[in-house]
């Protein structure tokens, strides 16, 4: 069915789409086709937004309003069509205009006035997805931010959902360092306030603290339990085994649960966490299990409560 449809098409600087030359203004056919979006036919939107789905936003390139005269074939957000005319090109400016709803932005889908970024809400943004103001990283909520993912303002850092941090993932304020919740900190990971270290909860900390091991104080900081071997291998114990149980070694309830091991001859078992844990303890060579053993304050009964893994064997040797 021949209909007209008015839309919008992007070319290349030099008039090219999909290796075809058009020429504007210009009418143009293409005869024993059969339209199909993505295939046969010439594609125009409906939508001048829609075009950039498929083309840059970039100035160099031709945006033109489009007449659809012959059939149509419509999908979501592109058509195409056997007859298409091409009737004048828009200024680049006026593309502006169209897709943007806020004022003299150079970006593309903004809300927002004054913006070269893409799909801001708020002003004067040169990074993208941002809903305050000023701010040149991506994806901020708050205002003058030059990182990414700000929720607060005025941070050069990343992530940061307080005020005036050069670090990332802050939710104090005025922290140069990283992943604090206080306030004013050169440190990382701190709670506490005016910190030079890490991983402080007080105030006004120069030297980072000594942790607690086996619920006993120990000449460990937490960069040095962070860094150690032992942590290494703790973070190597897998949440997810699976194991083959022969029909010989099932118990009743197992068989009962599983009535196909008569024919299977078995089945697969889900392990837990604490058996996820022995069975990679009982893979470790004995140097490293040595390694773990000697955390500082090593016990036995505590390690189990907290990891499941048993580490002495029936004869209560390791």
């Amino acid at each position: 069915m021949s209909e007209i449809v008015r839309g919008y098409k992007v070319f290349n600087k030099d008039w090219i789409c999909r290796y075809k030359q058009y020429t504007c203004p210009g009418r143009f056919k293409e005869e024993n086709i059969s339209l199909r979006l993505c295939g046969e036919g010439m594609h125009f939107c409906l939508d001048i937004k829609d075009c950039f789905t498929y083309y840059e936003f970039d100035p160099n390139n031709h945006v033109a309003e489009v007449i659809a005269h012959g059939k149509v074939v419509q999908g979501d957000d592109k058509c195409c069509t056997d007859d298409l005319e091409i009737v004048r090109e828009i200024p680049w400016d006026e593309v502006l205009r169209i897709v943007n709803i806020g004022k003299d932005c150079t970006g593309f889908g903004n809300t927002g006035n004054w913006n070269t970024g893409n799909w801001n809400t708020g002003n004067w943004n040169t990074g993208d997805w941002n809903t305050g103001n000023r701010n040149t990283g991506n994806r901020n909520t708050g205002d003058w931010n030059t990182g990414d993912w700000n929720t607060g303002n005025r941070n050069t850092g990343n992530r940061n959902t307080g005020d005036w941090n050069t670090g990332n993932r802050n939710t104090g304020n005025w922290n140069t360092g990283n992943r604090n919740t206080g306030n004013w900190n050169t440190g990382d990971w701190n709670t506490g306030d005016w910190n030079e270290s890490s991983f402080n909860t007080g105030c006004f900390m120069t030297e980072e603290p000594r942790i607690s091991l086996f619920n006993k104080p120990s000449d460990w900081s937490y960069m040095d339990w962070r860094n150690s071997e032992a942590r290494r291998f703790l973070n190597q114990i897998p949440k997810n085994v699976v194991e083959w149980i022969y029909s010989e070694d099932m118990t009743e309830e197992e068989k009962v649960k599983n009535p196909t091991y008569e024919t299977t001859g078995g089945y697969l078992k889900a392990l837990n966490e604490s058996e996820c844990a022995q069975l990679w303890w009982d893979g470790l060579r004995d140097g490293q299990k040595e390694i773990i053993m000697s955390i500082p304050n090593f016990n036995r009964k505590i390690f189990e409560k907290v990891t499941g893994i048993k580490t002495e064997t029936e004869s209560g040797k390791e």
